[in-house]
């Protein structure tokens, strides 16, 4: 079975710095014409940070969501960024650690039916505290929970960002509690 699409055509919508908005014109498999929406995205990093059996979470008001939410440190890449190197800038930043043993989680895709966001995940342990320095108009608190404590907040819907969910389930694979 063909599953591939053509782009016949491609409308720029929208872009900013991080985001491109496009109108594509496409032949699907099946040979009919239609269009689909595309948000071209520069990505991200998230980080699973692990202190003496303590996960490191920010809470931070999130706009689109007009609400407080409890995420891992995480943070946009420019564009040709190594992830990571952003990976560690936004541990830094946002809780004010570094880290000496690194561990790439791979990546997801976020949601790949209409962006083509991908999200690289990190595991950061060994940790030493330096300070904390968020982005202009970033007000974040960076704070501690046991490991166990974090898995009953997911399972409760306490935790609910799904970046912070999947580096998560990745770094944990469900057996270092």
């Amino acid at each position: 079975m063909n599953f591939i699409e053509k782009t016949l055509n491609s409308q720029t919508v929208y872009e900013g710095k991080i985001i491109k908005v496009l109108k594509d014109d496409v032949e699907v498999a099946d040979g009919h014409k239609s269009f689909r929406e595309v948000v071209k995205h520069s990505g991200g990093v998230v980080v699973l940070a692990i202190k003496e059996n303590k996960i490191l979470f920010v809470k931070q008001f999130r706009y689109p969501m007009k609400k407080v939410l409890l995420e891992l440190p995480a943070g946009k890449l420019e564009y040709g960024e190594d992830p990571f190197i952003a990976a560690q800038r936004e541990l830094q930043e946002e809780t004010g650690y570094c880290a000496n043993k690194w561990t790439d989680l791979g990546y997801v895709y976020t949601s790949p039916g209409y962006s083509d966001e991908k999200l690289y995940l990190y595991k950061a342990e060994d940790l030493y505290f330096t300070h904390c320095h968020p982005d202009e108009g970033e007000i974040l608190q960076s704070i501690e929970i046991k490991t166990d404590d974090a898995l009953k907040m997911i399972n409760n819907g306490e935790i609910n960002d799904a970046k912070t969910l999947c580096a998560f389930m990745r770094g944990l694979n469900g057996n270092e509690q």
